[in-house]
């Protein structure tokens, strides 16, 4: 898989990722009110002042996105959200996912290899944080093989 940087995403594309965190966010936190259409709309095509957005498209080794037969994006978050996900996993799971990367990298590189992924967004806080990102999406994608065993092994009590 290769995962190239996109530039702008269409007022289309700002909706359809609107509807997945509305509808994700009354699951998953009901007493949250979901963003509202221009905020979304605003994230992805307004970059911050101190900032440069990245949408990334993965696609397969023939260049087609993973999707694009169904016409599909299927966008993820990379889970850095507030720095959460990363404090939980330590240097052992990041060297269980990739021998090397960083906990923030190990993480980033799994969203980028889930199977129908086409999109991540992130956001970072600055320079070196973008590279370690970049640098995490650039490596080869992990293996549904690898996915499994590292869910086995992190879902096991």
């Amino acid at each position: 898989m290769q995962v190239n940087p996109l530039q702008r995403a269409s007022v289309a594309e700002a909706a359809a990722w609107h509807q997945v965190l509305a509808a994700s966010t009354a699951h998953d936190l009901p007493e949250v009110p979901p963003p509202a259409p221009g905020q979304i709309h605003a994230q992805l095509t307004q970059p911050a002042l101190d900032s440069r957005r990245l949408a990334w498209l993965a696609t397969g080794a023939d260049g087609v996105p993973a999707a694009a037969g169904a016409g599909l994006r299927v966008m993820a978050s990379a889970p850095l959200h507030g720095g959460e996900l990363p404090g939980m996993v330590d240097q052992e799971p990041a060297d269980l996912i990739r021998p090397g990367l960083t906990p923030a990298q190990a993480c980033v590189l799994s969203v980028a290899s889930c199977p129908g992924v086409t999109d991540v967004l992130l956001a970072a806080s600055g320079a070196p944080h973008w590279r370690e990102a970049a640098d995490a999406v650039a490596q080869p994608s992990l293996t549904a093989a690898k996915l499994r065993e590292i869910t086995g092994v992190l879902a096991s009590p």
